[in-house]
């Protein structure tokens, strides 16, 4: 039986890789079995924090609604359940943009929680 050479799937294959390793440091981008493992840990490591971000960016606006809540007087507790009663519906993201861009309407939305906290 002849021996089998790597050919054009095999090139293929390993310029795919060779490909995602533009950039690495070293033999990392150069050889094709360490670059390999290089490139399966970054997909790893991309996968797990593409979720890992909007669980960080959420922390974020609460910690930016919080801290406009407080200059208002409220804690985020007390803000959000006043906005709950008030029955509006924004989300936090929208919130936290208030609250750094627009600081008189959050201040508007802070007073209609406290009427409604206070009723």
């Amino acid at each position: 039986m002849p021996r089998a050479k790597g050919g054009f799937k095999t090139r293929r294959r390993r310029k795919k890789v060779l490909q995602r390793a533009k950039g690495y440091y070293s033999a990392r981008s150069r050889l094709f079995r360490i670059a390999s493992e290089a490139v399966d840990k970054a997909l790893r490591h991309a996968y797990r924090h593409r979720r890992a971000k909007k669980r960080e960016f959420r922390s974020l606006w609460i910690v930016r609604i919080n801290a406009a809540a407080r200059a208002q007087g409220l804690t985020y507790r007390q803000f959000m359940a006043g906005l709950k009663r008030a029955q509006v519906e924004l989300n936090r993201k929208a919130l936290a943009h208030l609250a750094v861009e627009d600081p008189q309407a959050f201040g508007k939305l802070a007073e209609l929680a406290k009427e409604k906290l206070a009723s």
